[in-house]
């Protein structure tokens, strides 16, 4: 019944295998990879046909975990999985980076890639591995892709570099890189380091390339197995077309590239875009899509030609040359930490928010509940690049937020040195080109000036490059457009001493080291110009936090004493809240973290938590209250929630006959610990008023 085609290695000290042939047997192909108990299924599927009207690739790639894969349950409201997690949607990129560039330009057929977690070990990192089981997948598929790729995770300890490190060995690791590429090319790197130099990233790359040669191996001879023919595409010859299109708007177009000014060279390419729908209306020997295909690769043809030949960039730049850079901190007078980075037309206004650990993030996972005190939000608005658009948070704005995180993440200090809760938020106000690393400019500048003691500043510069044969160009700072029409973003971000976090993604078929090595050397120099900038409006970190910025005290509480504070359902801690004004946390270990705004109400909050878990002294005398009245005495409630006994000889220095002829319930009084009963507290009003 199934037709089982079978391939397994030793990879990293561990058995991987791939399997397909018994499940989803009806997708264009279906892979099912095991890594000791973590099973991942991979399936890609392409329509059959190819609608006339679309002008792109429409390439989908999900990850998705389920949680009966790790014997969970959801937790929330509804019981099963929905929307995918910021997690899901970071692996989702990862596997689309490097696939992407690995199919034809005149394929435009509908494809999706699924990558499901189906078992999970909590040992064997589905990351890495849900991008080699995709990677199989297409390429038994018999669609035409150009693969296979794989992938490999790299870690650094002891000087060492680490192949497939465990989440416990990472914790160790000055270094968390992803690289993937082809047998013979790098197509995707993505790290976050503690400032490694850039002959060590450059190394790890190479140790990542070479370690994940067995994978691609194994999916050749499963792919070489299968057999499966492979979907021809038709090649159309387009050489009297682009000629036409060249006649008529090459001169426009070289004029428009001419232009410095982002929004009237826009208006150029428009113009020059209407001559050839003009031109070309009623003609029915080519459509609309293939015109225009011939027009993008004009425009490409002309920007490229201009680099490589005169060494001359669209705004008239260097290829080492940074745009112009404008910083400010300090420009919003109500938040924590406030900062503005103008870069060229890239501009971003960054805001930090600084709190108590109760707005930590948290987030479940297949691992469980995760918390982080370090958010990094990123908007990219429509107005930003001057249009129209929907509000909202794609994939773009989770990527672009998570790779500044990256950036400085290692930079920040620990936990018990600031215990504040951060929270940056990067709106993006212009955009012209790597408008994350701008973020992460701004993020820095905003973290230093909140009084967010960071070791160093951080700056980031998206390096570009033009490649035709062995001819190249690395450019430096690079525009929306040469992103565009170029053939690498490649993001470098770090302080003047070393990387933090680095992303490259390549949009042909693989880079040279020798390519890599010139693009980190000339984004160092360009770092170092950036943070030269930034450094005259902040080059260290305030050295108080500011005046709106909620002010911490900690206190350690006994852990018998933790649910005194808290009350019962949390009642004496909202209590303590409401009555003070202040925010109170308090954790496992009875560490109580109290902050507010001004003095007073962090003051009458720490009292009352003292109050709460003061140990009565004998001979001491406390204020209290008169909780209930019995006949043989009273009952006071004093330091907080502590109740004690007033005998009715204790009352008063006279005899008493009746203990409401004294005191009733409500009254204020001071009391006296005159001694211990079995635990219960002996307390006289006599006693306190003699002394």
């Amino acid at each position: 019944m199934f037709n089982v085609v079978k391939k397994e290695i030793e990879w990293a000290g561990k058995k991987l295998s791939l399997e397909t042939g018994k499940i989803a047997r009806q997708a264009d192909g279906a892979v099912i990879l095991r890594a000791g108990d973590t099973v991942i299924l991979a399936t890609a599927v392409a329509a059959k046909k190819c609608n006339p009207e679309t002008d792109f690739f429409p390439l989908t790639v999900n990850y998705q975990e389920k949680y009966y894969a790790a014997g969970k349950i959801p937790g929330g409201y509804f019981k099963r999985e929905a929307r995918p997690t910021e997690a899901e949607t970071l692996i989702s990129r990862l596997i689309d980076r490097p696939i992407r560039p690995l199919f034809p330009n005149s394929f435009r057929n509908e494809t999706q890639v699924l990558a499901t977690v189906i078992s999970y070990d909590k040992d064997n990192d589905p990351e890495v591995l849900s991008l080699i089981a995709s990677s199989a997948a297409l390429s038994i598929s018999g669609l035409p892709f150009m693969g296979p790729v794989a992938a490999s995770k790299v870690g650094y300890v002891n000087n060492e570099f680490i192949l497939n490190p465990t989440k416990e060995m990472l914790q160790n690791s000055s270094l968390e890189l992803v690289v993937a590429g082809t047998k013979d090319a790098v197509l995707m790197v993505e790290s976050e380091t503690s400032g490694l130099t850039e002959e060590q990233m450059l190394a790890a790359v190479k140790f990542g390339h070479e370690s994940f040669s067995p994978v691609i191996k194994m999916i050749e001879e499963l792919k070489k197995e299968v057999n499966k023919e492979e979907i021809m595409i038709e090649e159309k010859d387009f050489a009297d077309l682009k000629r036409k299109v060249s006649d008529l708007t090459t001169k426009k177009l070289e004029d428009a590239f001419s232009e410095k000014d982002k929004k009237i060279r826009g208006s150029l390419i428009n113009e020059a875009r209407e001559i050839i729908q003009s031109s070309f209306e009623g003609d029915e020997t080519y459509t609309k899509v293939e015109i225009m295909d011939q027009f993008k690769s004009l425009e490409k043809d002309i920007v490229r030609t201009k680099i490589l030949k005169n060494k001359i960039r669209i705004d008239g730049r260097k290829l080492d040359q940074v745009r112009p850079i404008q910083c400010e901190v300090g420009i919003l007078p109500r938040v924590h930490g406030s900062s503005l980075f103008t870069r060229g037309e890239t501009q971003a206004i960054v805001a930090t928010t600084l709190a108590t650990a109760d707005d930590e993030q948290r987030t479940e996972s297949l691992e469980g509940m995760q918390r982080s005190r370090f958010m990094l939000h990123y908007n990219f608005p429509p107005f930003s690049v001057g249009e129209v658009g929907r509000i909202g948070t794609g994939r773009r704005e989770i990527g672009h937020g998570k790779l500044a995180w990256r950036a400085v993440n290692a930079a920040l200090p620990k936990q018990e040195d600031f215990p504040y809760t951060i929270r940056v938020v990067s709106e993006i106000t212009e955009s012209n080109g790597s408008s994350s690393m701008a973020t992460v400019c701004g993020t820095s500048m905003s973290l230093m000036h909140a009084g967010v003691p960071i070791e160093k500043p951080i700056a980031g510069i998206a390096m570009g490059l033009i490649k035709e044969g062995d001819n190249f160009s690395v450019l430096s700072d690079i525009l929306g457009d040469e992103d565009h029409l170029g053939d690498m973003d490649f993001k470098v971000a770090g302080t003047k001493d070393g990387i933090t976090s680095l992303q490259m993604d390549i949009k042909i078929t693989g880079i040279t080291f020798e390519i890599m090595e010139k693009a980190l050397s000339q984004a160092k120099q360009g770092r170092i110009d950036i943070l030269n900038e930034m450094n005259k409006a902040i080059s260290k970190s305030n050295a108080e936090v500011s005046q709106y910025t909620p002010k911490m005290e900690k206190v350690v509480v006994d852990k018998k004493d933790i649910a005194a504070v808290i009350g019962k359902g949390g009642a004496t801690i909202r209590e303590i809240v409401e009555l003070s004004g202040a925010k109170v946390d308090i954790d496992d270990e009875g560490t109580v973290t109290v902050a507010a705004p001004d003095e007073e109400s962090r003051n009458k909050a720490m009292q009352m938590i003292k109050d709460i878990t003061a140990k009565p002294e004998i001979g001491k005398i406390y204020p209290g209250k008169v909780v209930k009245i019995m006949d043989f005495g009273a009952f006071v409630n004093f330091l907080g929630k502590q109740d004690g006994l007033v005998h009715i000889s204790q009352l008063a220095a006279k005899r008493v006959e009746k203990v409401s002829d004294v005191v009733k319930e409500g009254d204020e009084v001071n009391v006296k610990v005159i001694g211990f009963d079995r635990g219960k507290v002996k307390l006289s009003i006599k006693e306190a008023l003699n002394s």
